[in-house]
């Protein structure tokens, strides 16, 4: 912000809206980090619920046929329990008459309740060997599964065979499934079991190195004797048959709570918890087996030491280590760190519950809020991503359903407007004022001028110089003197902004009918004509006529070429079939001039004073009403810094002059057809639709990266083909060149996401109660006379 100096040389104080000026300006940059943090957030959002998914990072390979060369043979013919405790690899099997029964790939919110609701009715403790994600995605099932006595252990976080992994993202499978246990049940979890493993003799050179690394990190890998296969869907009599261990051996039986349809299982599992407690079978968990293990040596380990003085005991203790030490003689630790299964931890001589969970250590510190936090994260990706997915059709209907609604609507007017013998009644031939609102518009009044003085139909113009610094003033009367021009009057006031200097052109205005246009805009000759003759008709109050792009030879002119005809034009057509115009454009519009000061001429409540004044003059009884014969052009801006500042100007003035003018809704009689129908559309179509419709191509891309690409790419391209179709149309209806539909696909790509992000960004300014004022674009004056205008 600057203060100027007077002729004396002392400083002026700022004015207040050069105040106003250096406050908004203050306040964009915090609200454009806002609007890059939410889609930011978004963006994550959508990347962990993938991840959640396995469609971000997932890893569907599996090795199958790997020589085992490399892996101890005692592990490959040893128990389904691997520990290294002590730093030696040892198994463990399941004592006799004994059934560990574990089940992998849960939590599911419909099966795993089922489960856990059979394993309470017969009082049996399992097993569960959890997939992280759904941890997260479930985190009361696990909770309830943790306070009925079951175990936990670790399925990785996303299900992958871990064999063809980096260490990095084994370390990371794990720590993450860890966070997620803290979360959801306030525990983490020294158990381990690997995607896609079997017996312990499946053990091969790729994936045994795995086990020892985490074998170092604390963890014990368990194996399966017995495979129910039930994923297989054989029937419930061979899952019986499968599952059940011969000849009276204990064993680690499988079952599947998730992964598919599990209604095979849930049938099964009481049969065969029956079964096996008629055989004399008991049932327990990985760290029942091992607390088992641990007191027969302890056993053991006292007989020898009364036969041997101790010696033979402690040769015993040694050939057991892996399986029956302490916690304290863990090499290793997992996140937190909480050791590996033994005599202390929650396991030793508490209670039955105890050691039954002894795998289990209480999650605190950094470990529990880590976990709650990342909980609370899926739980928020779990509710936003299917909200935005109702959100995206949505959006998507309403995207069709307006196109569907333009190309109707524009078709019947077109029809409407363009028949022989259409006519608005009497033709209008009395001369009419043309306003040109100017502020420092030295490239272009002169142009504008000159287009003036070729108008078929007699007009007063009426300069109204906004405290230009420019010249503007001496050189629209130069132009004037130049052009011959004696209906030419300059009008210079204090710079007040660009709707006190319409009002002003009102005020001085000769006759009942003015013209509104850009000082940067020049009229074909017949334009003013064409533009006055709906006044024939007495309800008419204002007209809005048809503004193009005069500098469209660059890409971003093209762009706005194009938005110009498909949206603004095909959008008015609509509206005015449907009597309900939002918007008289501010280069090309024409009023009555007692309508204008009926409503109080143009206000300066908002940055958007024509959808204002056009909203006004609905809700005073006046119709308006779109002449698309009446021609001009208009200078686009011509770079991305001034093109945001132009949009974001207009986005958010149309929200102000909508919340200016919500009572219309409740409006009675023709006056309310605005708030009826203008309104509700208007805030369809160009507010919500708008912001909500980047979801489509989050989305689409999301798709094309981790879903199908093809698929999406077709969706994509589809939902292109019907706006190309629509583009087309509206170019046909205003005989503009095909050719420029050629940078549509770019625009597709660049300028339409500037858009959305201009509207978010307007949308961030309203919810933040900021103020903007009238912002002045540097013109270059390249759109001259409309003969000038390549077409």
């Amino acid at each position: 912000m600057t203060s100027t100096r007077t002729s004396r040389g002392r400083r002026r104080a700022p004015t207040r809206m050069s105040r106003a000026a250096g406050r908004a300006a203050a306040l964009q940059k915090p609200r454009v980090i806002l609007a890059l943090l939410l889609l930011l957030a978004l963006t994550s959002v959508m990347l962990l619920d993938g991840y959640l998914r396995a469609e971000v990072g997932g890893d569907q390979r599996v090795r199958t046929g790997a020589s085992a060369d490399k892996v101890p043979e005692k592990i490959l013919d040893g128990g389904p329990i691997l520990t290294f405790q002590g730093g030696r690899a040892t198994t463990v099997s399941v004592p006799d008459k004994t059934i560990a029964l574990t089940f992998d790939d849960g939590p599911n919110p419909t099966w795993t309740p089922q489960v856990l609701e059979i394993l309470r009715k017969y009082d049996v403790p399992g097993t569960f060997f959890l997939v992280g994600s759904m941890v997260s995605r479930y985190p009361g099932i696990v909770r309830d599964m943790v306070e009925e006595g079951n175990e936990v252990g670790i399925h990785t976080f996303t299900h992958v065979d871990l064999s063809y992994q980096s260490d990095a993202r084994v370390d990371r499978e794990m720590e993450q499934t860890q966070l997620a246990l803290a979360g959801a049940a306030g525990i983490t979890t020294t158990l381990f079991r690997a995607p896609y493993s079997s017996e312990a003799d499946a053990i091969d050179n790729y994936s045994w190195p795995v086990y020892e690394k985490l074998g170092e990190d604390g963890y014990t890998s368990v194996f399966v004797d017995t495979d129910s296969d039930d994923w297989k869907k054989p029937g419930v009599s061979k899952i019986i048959k499968w599952a059940t261990p011969e000849d009276g051996k204990g064993a680690s039986v499988l079952f599947h709570d998730a992964g598919g349809e599990r209604s095979q299982t849930i049938k099964a599992l009481p049969a065969y918890i029956k079964k096996m407690k008629a055989a004399g079978y008991t049932f327990t968990t990985i760290s029942g087996v091992m607390q088992e293990q641990n007191a027969a040596a302890r056993q053991a380990s006292g007989a020898a030491g009364q036969q041997a003085a101790g010696t033979a005991g402690a040769a015993a203790g040694t050939a057991t280590a892996g399986a029956q030490g302490t916690a304290g003689e863990q090499p290793g630790s997992v996140p937190g760190g909480e050791s590996g299964i033994g005599d202390g931890g929650n396991g030793g001589t508490g209670g039955t519950a105890d050691r039954l969970q002894a795998a289990h250590r209480e999650a605190t510190g950094v470990t529990l809020y880590e976990g709650k936090a990342l909980i609370a994260a899926v739980t928020l990706a779990e509710w936003t991503v299917p909200a935005l997915s109702v959100g995206l059709m949505i959006v998507g209907v309403a995207v069709m359903g307006r196109f569907g609604m333009m190309l109707i609507l524009a078709r019947r007017h077109y029809r409407k407007r363009n028949k022989r013998r259409f006519s608005w009644g009497p033709t209008v031939t009395r001369p009419v004022s043309v306003i040109v609102p100017a502020y420092n518009e030295k490239e272009c009044i002169a142009n504008t001028l000159e287009s003036l003085a070729k108008s078929t139909h007699p007009i007063e113009i009426i300069v109204v110089d906004d405290g230009s610094d420019d010249n503007t003033s001496e050189i629209s009367r130069e132009a004037a003197r130049a052009l011959g021009m004696t209906n030419v009057r300059v009008i210079r006031q204090e710079n007040a902004g660009k709707p006190a200097a319409l009002n002003n052109g009102v005020r001085s205005a000769s006759y009942d009918i003015v013209v509104m246009m850009d000082g940067d805009t020049v009229f074909e000759p017949d334009a003013v004509h064409q533009l006055v003759q709906p006044f024939a008709d007495p309800d008419v109050g204002a007209v809005a006529g048809n503004a193009k792009v005069g500098n469209r030879d660059t890409i971003i002119g093209a762009w706005q070429h194009i938005e110009y005809v498909m949206g603004f034009n095909l959008d008015r057509r609509m509206y005015d079939l449907l009597r309900c115009m939002p918007t008289i454009p501010g280069a090309i519009g024409a009023f009555r001039r007692d309508a204008v000061l009926e409503v109080g001429g143009m206000s300066e409540d908002t940055l958007a004073e024509d959808t204002d004044i056009t909203i006004a003059m609905h809700r005073a009884g006046w119709q308006v009403v779109y002449q698309e014969h009446a021609k001009a052009w208009t200078e686009a801006p011509g770079s991305l810094k001034q093109l945001w500042s132009q949009r974001y100007r207009w986005s958010y003035g149309t929200m102000q002059a909508l919340w200016k003018h919500r009572k219309s809704l409740t409006d009675k009689g023709p006056s309310g057809r605005f708030g009826r129908v203008g309104m509700p559309l208007v805030v369809l179509f160009q507010i919500v639709t708008p912001v909500f419709a980047p979801l489509i191509d989050v989305f689409t891309v999301y798709s094309m990266i981790f879903v199908d690409f093809q698929a999406a790419l077709l969706a994509w391209l589809a939902v292109l083909g019907v706006q190309l179709g629509c583009a087309a149309y509206a170019f046909r209806l205003d005989r503009e060149k095909y050719r420029y539909l050629l940078m549509m696909p770019l625009q597709q790509l660049a300028y339409r996401q500037m858009m959305y992000l201009v509207l978010i960004h307007s949308c961030i300014t309203a919810l933040t109660g900021g103020r903007l004022r009238w912002q002045k674009l540097k013109r270059t004056g390249e759109v001259g006379t409309p003969a000038g205008v390549s077409r």
